[in-house]
């Protein structure tokens, strides 16, 4: 069988840290086609991991045209996704985009209508769900520890943490902030632990505050490499902190909450359950928090949490199961992980914070 043939339209950071040397490990793949808007990234893309024929481009349009590409890599601002996602599937590739899946159920609907006209397939990039924990939690869940969930809280806090670089300030290409970046993984962990997407109805409030108040030597920011970079609070125009309420249709409910700045002292983990018969969380590892004998009991499952993207930090990379998945299913030889219906629940949801927020109203589904 022929090598897959895999094409990237954005090289720039999330490329660089997770698609191109997770795509790299795989077998039975090559890298031939690169795409940015600056052509240094694209050609650099091709030097350090395309084939000796990879070709750059700076229109995705052009790359789109080659038919010997089997699929390709969406990795653009948010604005573009369903854009370029749309015009890929119509060209006959199989895609792969970047998370969030869009920046509103319209756009994401697009896709899936795509998806379905072209038959091809079409997965989000939602890598927090192959972490080692997470995947310990979801087989907790699905053994049945916890009963019937019935509460749950979603939340992805940085006290100081606006990612300075790129566009994600930007509202005109990205479509909001901290709530569309990082709780857009929390929200996902979360409805995929409780396997449950029948949602009723969303209230929430998103906040641009310390964004825009603080000046820049009160920040205490710092880049994933621990040097000051502080952020423009002049054209800071995106939610620095969003909150959250999901009700859903069995009357379970989901409490969600991000930010990039608040004045909280935060906690690693994402994901709380509450359920009949035990509760669980991911702050320290995989907690689970039961009765033993008659006795309040917590036990830890598995490992602590460990970082999938080392590249934010130095290191190696480690192997990539969403890319191993992702091949897996190009080649036939399996199923999606992270399927585009359950992904248009999330973007339906951050989108319906959004709006309640504005009209200070519940958005019904």
């Amino acid at each position: 069988m022929a090598n897959l043939r895999i094409g990237f339209i954005g090289c720039g950071g999330i490329a660089n840290q997770k698609h191109f040397p997770g795509m790299a490990q795989q077998e039975g793949v090559d890298l031939v086609a690169f795409c940015d808007l600056v052509i240094e990234r694209a050609q650099e893309g091709a030097k350090k991991y395309g084939t000796p024929d990879a070709k750059v481009y700076t229109d995705y349009r052009e790359l789109l045209a080659d038919k010997s590409i089997d699929a390709v890599h969406v990795l653009t601002p948010n604005v573009s996704h369903a854009e370029i996602t749309v015009a890929a599937l119509d060209a006959g590739k199989h895609v792969l985009c970047e998370k969030p899946m869009a920046i509103n159920s319209k756009e994401a609907q697009m896709m899936l209508d795509a998806r379905d006209r072209s038959g091809k397939l079409l997965t989000i990039g939602y890598q927090y769900r192959h972490f080692p924990n997470h995947a310990t939690a979801k087989k907790v869940v699905d053994e049945g520890w916890l009963g019937d969930i019935y509460y749950a809280e979603a939340s992805y806090i940085r006290r100081r943490g606006v990612p300075t670089w790129g566009v994600f300030t930007d509202k005109s290409k990205q479509g909001g902030g901290a709530l569309i970046d990082i709780g857009t993984h929390a929200l996902d962990l979360t409805l995929w632990l409780m396997n449950n997407y029948d949602v009723d109805y969303v209230v929430g409030s998103s906040y641009e505050k310390l964004g825009r108040l603080l000046e820049p030597e009160e920040q205490g920011q710092h880049d994933w490499r621990g040097n000051p970079d502080p952020w423009n609070n002049k054209t800071f125009d995106v939610d620095d902190f969003a909150v959250g309420f999901v009700k859903m249709k069995n009357g379970a409910t989901i409490h969600l909450k991000a930010s990039w700045a608040l004045n909280m002292a935060t906690k690693p983990g994402m994901v709380l359950l509450c359920g009949t018969k035990g509760g669980l969380d991911t702050y320290d590892g995989v907690r689970l928090n039961h009765v033993v004998a008659g006795q309040s009991s917590i036990t830890m499952v598995g490992e602590k949490a460990q970082a999938f993207i080392p590249g934010f930090g130095g290191g190696e990379a480690p192997p990539s199961k969403e890319h191993e998945i992702w091949v897996a299913a190009l080649k036939g030889e399996g199923e999606l992980f992270v399927l585009p219906e359950q992904a248009f629940v999330v973007s339906k949801v951050l989108e319906s914070i959004y709006e309640s927020s504005i009209s200070g109203k519940p958005v019904y589904f």
